[in-house]
C-alpha cells in the first residue's frame, strides 16, 4: 500500500506494549514516557542534544494541546470553592431536599443531580457542592452513606465525566489523538454513553436494594478518613444566596442555549463556559468579600490553577509520547518520517488492515481491554490519548468506526480509572460520605463490569 514501516514505528509499537504493561502492573508511566519520546528522537535524528530538547519540547506541545481543558477546569473549581465558601451551593440544592422522601428517591434524584452539575464543573468539585448538603437528606430518607456515594460514584465520575458533553475536555483528548474532530467522538459516544449509564446505575441500584433488605448496609458511613471541606462562612444575606443560587443555574444554561443557536463545540463551548464562571466568581469575590474582594480573586485562581495541574501533571509526559504518534511529530523532533507517512499511528494502522484480517469484534473488544487497562492507573484521563490512537489505528485497518471505537475507549477508560473502580480515585465521593474507597470500589465492580460488557456488545452494532 506504499507505506513503509521503519524503525521509528517498532519503536513506538514497543513502549506502548510497555506502557500498557505498565499500567497493568499499577506501576507510574512517566519514566517510560519520557524514555520512548527520548529514545524516538534519537533514532529519528541522531542527536543527543536534540533529542533532549525533544523531550522538553514535546512536553510543551502537550502542555499547549491540553492548555483549554487545564484552564476550564482549573476555573471552574475556583468557582466551585467561592459558592461552598459562601453556601449558594446549599440554596442551589435545597429546593431538592423536599423531593427526596425515601431511599429509591434519593438515588435517583442524587444521582441525577450528581450527573448535571458534573457537566457543567466535573465530578470533583461537584461532589463536594452536593454531598454535604444531600447526603444528611438521604440517610434521613433510608439511603445508607455507601448508597449516596454510590450514586454520586456513577452518575458523576462515571456517567458525565466519561461523557463529558459540555466541556468536552474528554472528548478532545480522544480526537486529538485519534485525529478526528471533537463532534465526532461526542456524537459517536451518546448511545454508548446510554447504554453504560443505563445498565450500570440500575445494576447497582438492585444490588444496593438487595443488601438493604438483608441488612447488611451500615445506614452512616464509619470510616475512619479525613473529611477536608471548604468551611461555610457568614459572607452573604439569605435574599444575596438567593439571588446567585438562580442567577448561576440559569447563566450555565444560557450558556448551553448558545452553543445550540450558535452551533459552539469543542474549544469554542469550553471558552464559553469558562469565561461565564471567570464572571461568576469575579462577582461574587466582589459581592462577598468586599474590600478583600480582589485578593481572594487572585487566592480562588491560585487553589484552582493547582487543583488543575495536580490533576493533569500525570497525563503531559503520556499525551506528549502519544502525540508523537500524529501530527506532534513532525513539529515537536522534525521530519524525520518517510515521504509517504501519514503519522506513525495511521500508517500502522494502513500495514495492519494489508495484513491482518481484524474484524470489529474484535476491534470493540480490544478498544473495551485497552481503556480499561490504562484506566488502572487510576487517572482516567492518562490513557485516553493512548485508547484515541488505537481507535484510529484499527478504525483504519477495517475502514470504518474510528469515531465509535475511540469514544468507547474513552468509556472504558474513564469508568475504570476516573473514579469509579480503582480505590485510589474513589477519594472524593467517599471522603464526603465517610465511607471506605475499597469498599465503594467493591460495591461497584459487578455493575460496572456488567455495564462495559453490553456497552461493548453494543458498539459492535454501531459499527
Amino acid at each position: 500500500m506504499g507505506i513503509e514501516l521503519v524503525a521509528l514505528h517498532w519503536i513506538y509499537i514497543v513502549f506502548i506494549v510497555l506502557i500498557i504493561g505498565f499500567m497493568v502492573k499499577r506501576l507510574d508511566t512517566t519514566l517510560i514516557c519520557i524514555l520512548g519520546i527520548f529514545v524516538i528522537a534519537m533514532v529519528a535524528t541522531g542527536d543527543l542534544t536534540a533529542s533532549i530538547s525533544g523531550v522538553f519540547n514535546s512536553f510543551i506541545y502537550a502542555i499547549t494541546e491540553l492548555l483549554s481543558t487545564i484552564l476550564i477546569i482549573s476555573i471552574i473549581v475556583a468557582m466551585s470553592r467561592v459558592l461552598a465558601k459562601t453556601g449558594i451551593n446549599e440554596v442551589m440544592v435545597a429546593p431538592f431536599t423536599k423531593i427526596i422522601k425515601n431511599p429509591t428517591l434519593a438515588y435517583w434524584t442524587i444521582g441525577i443531580l450528581m450527573m448535571i452539575i458534573s457537566w457543567f464543573f466535573w465530578p470533583s468539585p461537584a461532589v463536594a457542592l452536593l454531598g454535604a448538603v444531600l447526603l444528611p437528606v438521604a440517610i434521613r430518607a433510608g439511603l445508607p452513606a455507601l448508597g449516596v456515594a454510590v450514586a454520586m460514584n456513577l452518575f458523576g465520575h462515571g456517567i458525565a465525566l466519561s461523557s463529558d458533553f459540555v466541556i468536552q475536555g474528554a472528548p478532545k483528548l480522544t480526537a486529538d489523538a485519534a485525529g478526528i474532530p471533537v463532534a465526532d467522538v461526542v456524537s459517536a459516544s451518546i448511545p454508548l454513553v446510554i447504554t453504560m449509564g443505563v445498565v450500570t446505575t440500575v445494576v447497582a441500584y438492585f444490588l444496593l436494594r438487595r443488601d438493604m433488605k438483608r441488612g447488611k448496609l451500615q445506614l452512616v458511613g464509619t470510616y475512619e478518613g479525613e473529611v477536608e471541606q471548604e468551611k461555610t462562612e457568614d459572607l452573604l444575606t439569605m435574599t444575596q444566596k438567593r439571588f446567585f443560587a438562580i442567577l448561576i443555574p440559569v447563566a450555565f444554561i444560557l450558556d448551553v442555549v448558545a452553543m445550540a443557536l450558535f452551533n459552539l463545540q469543542g474549544g469554542d463551548a469550553t471558552a464559553l463556559v469558562g469565561g461565564t464562571s471567570v464572571f461568576i466568581l469575579l462577582v461574587l469575590c466582589i459581592v462577598a468579600h468586599k474590600k478583600k474582594g480582589l485578593e481572594e480573586t487572585t487566592n480562588y485562581f491560585v487553589k484552582g490553577f493547582q487543583f488543575g495541574f495536580k490533576v493533569f501533571g500525570p497525563v503531559i509526559p503520556i499525551a506528549a509520547f502519544f502525540y508523537l504518534g500524529d501530527s506532534g511529530f513532525t513539529t515537536i523532533i522534525g521530519d524525520y518520517l518517510p515521504k509517504t507517512s501519514h503519522g506513525i499511528v495511521n500508517d500502522l494502522g494502513v500495514a495492519l488492515a494489508a495484513i491482518v484480517p481484524l474484524t470489529k469484534e474484535i476491534a470493540v473488544i480490544t478498544l473495551t481491554g485497552v481503556g480499561a487497562i490504562t484506566g488502572l492507573d487510576g487517572s482516567g484521563f492518562s490513557g485516553i490519548s493512548l485508547v484515541g490512537s488505537i481507535g484510529n489505528l484499527f478504525g483504519t485497518a477495517i475502514g470504518e468506526g474510528t469515531a465509535t471505537l475511540t469514544a468507547l475507549g474513552q468509556i472504558a477508560a474513564i469508568w475504570v480509572g476516573g473514579g469509579t473502580l480503582i480505590p485510589w480515585a474513589l477519594i472524593p465521593a467517599a471522603a464526603i460520605c465517610n465511607v471506605s474507597p475499597f469498599e465503594l470500589a467493591r460495591r461497584n465492580l459487578i455493575p460496572v463490569v456488567i455495564g462495559l460488557i453490553v456497552t461493548t456488545i453494543v458498539a459492535v452494532f454501531l459499527i
